[in-house]
């Protein structure tokens, strides 16, 4: 008689559940996307950002030398 009524009554739980898994790989399509994009948007060189990550402490003298070496 119903549409319904051959999944057990369980239909609505069924079509809930489907949205949810489309809408969450939606999510993860879209946040994969995003990661994906330059993190450097602010138009320092490559100079300037081995400078800073040298004055945190992120990367060693030794380091820092080779790596400016790398990019000039």
């Amino acid at each position: 008689m119903h549409y319904w009524m051959g999944w057990g009554g369980g239909g609505w739980f069924m079509m809930i559940f489907w949205w949810v898994v489309v809408i969450g790989i939606v999510y993860l399509v879209v946040r994969s996307l995003a990661d994906r994009r330059p993190h450097t948007v602010s138009g320092e060189s490559a100079l300037e950002i081995l400078k800073k990550r040298y004055a945190r402490g992120e990367i060693s003298k030794s380091q820092f030398e080779q790596q400016k070496k790398d990019i000039s």
